[in-house]
Parts: structure tokens; C-alpha cells; sequence
């Protein structure tokens, strides 16, 4: 079993690579970065300068003799006025290179949680229906909307000052040690204290994080239901029961941020007295030596202000270690996300398939979710190429996942189905989906124009190829009548048009697809009875030369067919 500190190392590791494309910009963002370390060492010295060698009477140091004029000692307001530019000046370098920074940050962040967020949309669209049926969909939006910036917090916002506080820290010791090498010591002797603390709250946090974001997206799943289903909802007037159980979801999650506030808060509070106390017996030790005549006012400021720039980075350290565990815990999840593998893939020999004839066969097919119980029989039976086959039964006797079988949005756990004659885990997988057009009882439409839903199976098609399906599947007359044309946005689902022209566009979309295989899944049952009849003429046209599987609950309805399948508790009868 890994350890933790192991799986940190991998989360980075698998991040780093993540971003390599944006390498470059990470090493001028880290550059930038780098640029606070001397400009920090800078910042007190105008102070020392007044003190010492404008108020007192100190040389100036030796380092700053090729840009300080030579006669510049000599003269009290010269010094104060060097001061004086060099504290403009390096305040002004310090602002340019936080801006040129900030830039770079937010461009490179921004690309990074894209690029994230691109890859894991494009691995959940591709995983089987079988993970997205155990696992909801709210949670795979969850990975890609909150936990895939993570990459961004690690790689540019946590890393990069991670590693400039180290630079920070040496260079003020060094510089310290310098000036009064025992108040160096003294200083330093707060670190592995540091490291401790850092180290003991550190899995805690990251345990506790993990916690927070797996409530978060259960608690995103409920409110995603409930928007969904908000017809059925206001139906049964149940808008009361769903604000209590977002509460009592939210509660959970309410408890878990206390509880990370009172580890954090712990974690900070621990940090600042160990602070404190190094800074205190760092001010003790050198009022001391400025009274025994070892050290300065001058120095002895230069050094507390040092020491205060030494205390940053190492709070900054502590912090971002216990900051990087929320998103490690995130780049986890979504890393889990990213490692998830297809149950449907494609084999190592599969061949293409231009267009088929459309001859199906199930051969002994039996089926089971993963976990779950039998859900097919023993399946067989053939349909010749353009025949149409009526599936009918009641609701749950596995009508639909007898299709799903045919368009492998599933494989058997036995048994072969064949098309042509030829087994279809034998065929490329993008070939074979596009040998079906499908329209459902609830037909589904993008929040886009109508022309671009009805396009939808063929992108490319033409103004005029789209009129053409449009006319007929009997869409064209109201399409047409609408503000915008075919351009008329059709809103969330489409839920601006009625149910009927609805199915009317998603019988335009199978018609322009040309598809030899046509699954039609009750497409009548919930409109009225002229719509039904027009929805019916369309259909008629669109079965002609096409092998057809039409699912439904009426006997009647399957009157026409060729092959009629009766399918009770997941058998053929």
C-alpha cells in the first residue's frame, strides 16, 4: 500500500506532466518569481543606509560601490537621498515584475485548467453507459467544473511560491549569518519545529478535503435532480421537501468546512507562536550583542527585517502545504476520473465498416450490470437486412437494453450479435454507431438553433440537405414560421417548441443521417392524434430501405412488422 507521501509524489509528478505543454510559461512565471528573492534582500536596505551612514556615521557597504557615486559618503544628504532612490527604485521593480507575473499566471492558469478540463470531458465521454449508471453524471461534472482547476493551484499557485519561499529562506539566512551568524542560528531554530507541525496536520487536512469535496458533489447531484425533475416537482407541490433535503445535504457539508476551519486555524495558530517565539529570542539576543558593542542599530534593524522576510516565506511554506491539500485531494478525483478505462472498446483487429446492409442476428445473448442481476435470457433471433422488427413488453422487461446491446452501448456477458453476419465486437466502434439513427420517445435537442440539431449527425451538412430532412420529417412549415428560421434558438432541451415539433426535428435528424439502421423507441407515445398521424406519415418514409427496430407497448403499433419479439422479465416469449 502507498504511502501518502508517495501518492503526493505521484499527484505531482502526473500534474507536472499534465502541463508540459505550458512548460516554458511555467519557468517564466518561476523566473519572475525568483526576481522577489533580490528585491526582497533589498527592500530594508534604504533603512539601514539612514541609520547608519546618513544618521551615523558607517561607510556605506563595500557591494553598493560601483552604483553609488564616490564621493556619496562624504555627505549625509547624499546618503539619504541614495536611499531615498534606491527604495523607489527597487519598489518600482518589485510592482513591474508583480505585474508582468500576474499576467503570465493568469494566461498559463487558464490554459492549464482548460486543457484539464477538456481531456476530462473528452475520457467521460468516451467511458461505457455502465459507468455513468453507477456513478451519475453530477459527479463526473463535479471532477470537471471544481476538482480540474486544481492543476492550475498546484502547477502555478502552489509550486512556483513553494519553491521561490525556499530560494527566499536561504537567501535571508545566508545574508543573516552574514550580519550575526548566531542570531542566524537562533532564527533557524524554529524550522524543524515548523516541518513537525507542517507534517502532522498535513494528512489530516488532505483526509478532511476529500471528505468535503465527496459531500459537495452528492450535495450538487440533489440539486441537479431536483432542476431537472422541477415539472414533477411543482406537480406534487414538493418544492418545500426539496429546500429540506438540500439542507440537510448542505449541513454535511457546512460540518466538514468547521471542521477544516479548526484544523486550519490549529495548524495556523501553532505556526505563529513558533514564530513569534523565534523572533523573540532572535530580538533578545541581539539587544544583547548592540549593547556589548558586537553589532549595529543599523545592523541589528537590517537583521529583524530580514528575520521578518525570513519568517514569510517559511509561514509561506507551511501554508501552501496545507493549502495544496484541497487540491491534491481534487487532482486526485479527477485524476481517478481520467484513469477510468472504456468497457467498450474497440479490439486490437477491429475493421472498418463504410456502410451495412443492415442483417441482424442475435445468437444466445444474455446480459447483467455489472453487480446486478440477469437482465436478458438467452436472446435469439435474425431480421433480415431492411426488415422491421417490433420489440414489445412491458416496462423493465429489457426492451431497451436489447438495443443498447445492438449499438454495444453495452457487450453480452454471452452470446454473439452479429450484423451481417459478422460479430460486432469485431467492428470499429465509431463505424458501427454510425450505421444507426435512433428517435426516442423523448426526443433530446441542444440548446442551439434548429438547423444545428437536425445537422447534428452530419456537421457538414448543407443549408439546403437540412431543408431537405426537415421536409420530410414534416419540420420545414413550422421551422420555417419561427422569428429566425432554421436559426431560432430552441432553448434548454429544446423545451421552447411543443412535444410534437420537437419529435419532428429529431425525425429531420435521423433522416439527414441516411442511416441503414433505424431504432425507433415509442416516438408517438406522447403526443396528441394529429401529430401522431403526421409523425407517423414521416416515419413511413423514413423506414423505407431501412432495417428498423421499433419498440413499444401496443401490439397494435407493431402490426406492419416483419419480426415480432414479446420480451417478458428478460425473455423471449
Amino acid at each position: 500500500m502507498p504511502t501518502r507521501e508517495q501518492s503526493d509524489l505521484q499527484i505531482y509528478r502526473r500534474l507536472l506532466v499534465q502541463a508540459r505543454r505550458y512548460w516554458p510559461h511555467i519557468g517564466g512565471i518561476f523566473a519572475l518569481s525568483l526576481l522577489s528573492t533580490p528585491l526582497a534582500l533589498l527592500n530594508p536596505l534604504p533603512l539601514k543606509l539612514v541609520v547608519d551612514s546618513a544618521l551615523g556615521s558607517e561607510p556605506l557597504p563595500g557591494f553598493l560601490a560601483p552604483f553609488a557615486p564616490t564621493d556619496i559618503a562624504s555627505s549625509p544628504y547624499s546618503v539619504l537621498v541614495f536611499a531615498v532612490v534606491l527604495l523607489a527604485t527597487v519598489t518600482i521593480l518589485e510592482y513591474a515584475r508583480g505585474f508582468a507575473a500576474a499576467l503570465l499566471q493568469t494566461w498559463t492558469g487558464e490554459r492549464l485548467v482548460l486543457g484539464f478540463r477538456s481531456e476530462l470531458l473528452a475520457r467521460v465521454q468516451r467511458l461505457s453507459l455502465g459507468y455513468h449508471d453507477r456513478q451519475g453524471t453530477t459527479d463526473s461534472l463535479y471532477r470537471i467544473q471544481y476538482d480540474a482547476p486544481a492543476i492550475e493551484w498546484v502547477a502555478v499557485q502552489g509550486v512556483i511560491p513553494f519553491v521561490t519561499a525556499i530560494f527566499t529562506v536561504v537567501g535571508m539566512t545566508v545574508i543573516t549569518a552574514l550580519i550575526d551568524w548566531q542570531l542566524a542560528a537562533v532564527a533557524l531554530t524554529v524550522a524543524p519545529l515548523l516541518l513537525f507541525v507542517t507534517q502532522f496536520f498535513r494528512s489530516r487536512i488532505r483526509d478532511e478535503w476529500s471528505k468535503v469535496k465527496k459531500i459537495e458533489s452528492r450535495t450538487m447531484s440533489g440539486v441537479q435532480e431536483t432542476l431537472s425533475a422541477l415539472r414533477l416537482v411543482k406537480a406534487f407541490g414538493q418544492e418545500s421537501r426539496e429546500e429540506e433535503r438540500f439542507q440537510r445535504r448542505s449541513e454535511r457539508s457546512l460540518r466538514g468546512q468547521l471542521r477544516l476551519t479548526w484544523i486550519n486555524g490549529s495548524f495556523d495558530g501553532l505556526i505563529g507562536f513558533t514564530i513569534a517565539g523565534g523572533t523573540a529570542a532572535a530580538l533578545y539576543i541581539g539587544v544583547r550583542h548592540v549593547l556589548a558593542g558586537q553589532l549595529s542599530l543599523g545592523n541589528l534593524l537590517l537583521v529583524m527585517a530580514y528575520l521578518g522576510q525570513l519568517y514569510a516565506p517559511l509561514r509561506e511554506i507551511s501554508r501552501k502545504v496545507a493549502d495544496l491539500q484541497s487540491s491534491l485531494a481534487s487532482a486526485e478525483r479527477a485524476f481517478v476520473l481520467l484513469d477510468q478505462q472504456p468497457e467498450v472498446v474497440d479490439r486490437p483487429d477491429a475493421r472498418p465498416l463504410a456502410r451495412a446492409r443492415g442483417a441482424v442476428a442475435f445468437e444466445d445473448v444474455c446480459f447483467a450490470y455489472p453487480g446486478g442481476a440477469q437482465v436478458l435470457h438467452d436472446i435469439r433471433f435474425e431480421a433480415a437486412a431492411g426488415a422491421r422488427v417490433g420489440i414489445m413488453g412491458p416496462t423493465g422487461a429489457g426492451k431497451s437494453t436489447l438495443v443498447s446491446l445492438l449499438m454495444r452501448f453495452y457487450d453480452p456477458t454471452r452470446g454473439v450479435v452479429r450484423l451481417d453476419g459478422e460479430d460486432i465486437r469485431g467492428v470499429r466502434l465509431a463505424d458501427l454507431r454510425a450505421q444507426f439513427a435512433m428517435v426516442l420517445q423523448e426526443p433530446i435537442l441542444f440548446s442551439t438553433t434548429i438547423a444545428e440539431n437536425i445537422a447534428y449527425g452530419r456537421p457538414g451538412a448543407s443549408s439546403s440537405e437540412i431543408e431537405a430532412a426537415a421536409r420530410m420529417a414534416d419540420a420545414h412549415d413550422f421551422a420555417s414560421r419561427l422569428p429566425d428560421g432554421y436559426e431560432t434558438e430552441v432553448g434548454e432541451r429544446g423545451m421552447t417548441l411543443s412535444g410534437g415539433e420537437r419529435q419532428r426535428v429529431a425525425l429531420a435528424r435521423a433522416f439527414l443521417k441516411d442511416a441503414p439502421i433505424l431504432i425507433l423507441d415509442e416516438p408517438t407515445s406522447s403526443v396528441d392524434v394529429d401529430t401522431e398521424d403526421r409523425i407517423v406519415l414521416a416515419m413511413e418514409a423514413l423506414m423505407q430501405g431501412r432495417t428498423t427496430f421499433i419498440i413499444a407497448h401496443r401490439p397494435s403499433t407493431l402490426r406492419h412488422c416483419d419480426v415480432q419479439l414479446a420480451v417478458k422479465e428478460g425473455r423471449l416469449s
